[in-house]
């Protein structure tokens, strides 16, 4: 990918946009932090533009609503389906579904995501991990507060993300990033005493 794309910055504009309300849960922190830190990490494998522009929009269709059309119609199809492939079903008409149904279905989605989902996943999963075991660290576990789980609950989701991650992409240098950084939280968590 060259060092400046026209695409790209579209892509960061539209998602700043998007989320320009939203904030992180692990801290006081604009949430295009992680989009941007997502996409950086795909840059660093490097992945194509079509996927690093996926870790920048992976979390507008669930997160503020935006229609996967309109994704589609300025990304192209490769992005809109990445974003499809990560997007949570969070609620069943007016009721928010449970926390468990959603997860367990996130995880057989990715089980049959394309291999640069899997890869968008991985980079979502690795900078939450580092995310949470930094604020963790810093805060104490009163940050369980701010999410729907706790540390037990959070920690399976993220080993089981990690699993599926070395199944679907093998031996890759994100695969082992994404385990040490689970293996840190899972630390991080027993230093701090979390419930």
């Amino acid at each position: 990918m060259a060092a400046y794309s026209e695409r790209y910055d579209a892509a960061l504009t539209f998602a700043a946009r998007a989320h320009r309300n939203q904030m992180r849960k692990a801290g006081d922190v604009p949430y295009i932090v992680h989009l941007v830190h997502v996409s950086v990490i795909l840059l660093r494998y490097g992945f194509s533009e079509d996927v690093t522009i996926g870790g920048l929009l992976h979390d507008a269709v669930e997160d503020q609503n935006v229609p996967l059309a309109h994704i589609k119609a300025s990304f192209g199809p490769a992005v809109a389906e990445m974003v499809a492939a990560l997007t949570e079903r969070k609620r069943d008409g007016t009721l928010e579904r449970p926390w468990e149904d959603r997860k367990q279905e996130m995880l057989d989605q990715l089980r049959r995501a394309s291999l640069d989902a899997v890869a968008v996943k991985a980079a979502d999963t690795l900078h939450n991990t580092r995310s949470v075991a930094l604020c963790l660290r810093r805060s104490g576990p009163s940050i369980w507060g701010n999410f729907k789980r706790g540390p037990g609950p959070s920690l399976w989701y993220y080993r089981s993300v990690a699993a599926i991650v070395h199944e679907r992409l093998g031996v890759h240098p994100l695969a082992d990033e994404l385990d040490a950084a689970v293996g840190d939280l899972a630390q991080a968590i027993a230093e701090t005493g979390a419930p």
